[in-house]
C-alpha cells in the first residue's frame, strides 16, 4: 500500500476515475491498481485493508479511483489517503507497507 493525495494539486493527480471529483485527504479512499480497479467495476465499492505485519489492524475504504498500471503505477498497489494510514495506525512518512485486501 501507498499514500496517495487526493485532493486538486495533490498526487494523485486529476480527479478521480469513478466520480470526476476531487476528495478530501479525511477520507477513507482508495484507488487500485488497472487490473484490481477491473475497468471501474469495483467504483464505489468498499475493501477491508488489514496491516497484518503492523498489529494487524484491518480498516474498510471505499474505491474512488483507478492507479494507472499502463502509466507508472504497479501492478499489486493500493493507493490510499493519508485518513487510511491514520486508521492502521501507520507513518505516512514510510511511504510503502505490506497489506492483504478483499472485498468487504
Amino acid at each position: 500500500m501507498t499514500v496517495n493525495g487526493f485532493k486538486k494539486g495533490e498526487s494523485g493527480g486529476g480527479p478521480s476515475a469513478c466520480d470526476g471529483r476531487f476528495h478530501s485527504d479525511g477520507e477513507m479512499i482508495v484507488a487500485l491498481s488497472t487490473e484490481w480497479f477491473a475497468g471501474g467495476r469495483r467504483c464505489h465499492r468498499r475493501i477491508r485493508i488489514t496491516s497484518a505485519p503492523h498489529g494487524g489492524r484491518a480498516v474498510e475504504a471505499t474505491v474512488v479511483d483507478e492507479c494507472d498500471s499502463r502509466h507508472g503505477c504497479r501492478h499489486n498497489i493500493v493507493d490510499s489517503s493519508p485518513a487510511v494510514w491514520k486508521a492502521l495506525g501507520l507513518d505516512t512518512d514510510v511511504g510503502e507497507v505490506r497489506v492483504t485486501w478483499s472485498d468487504a
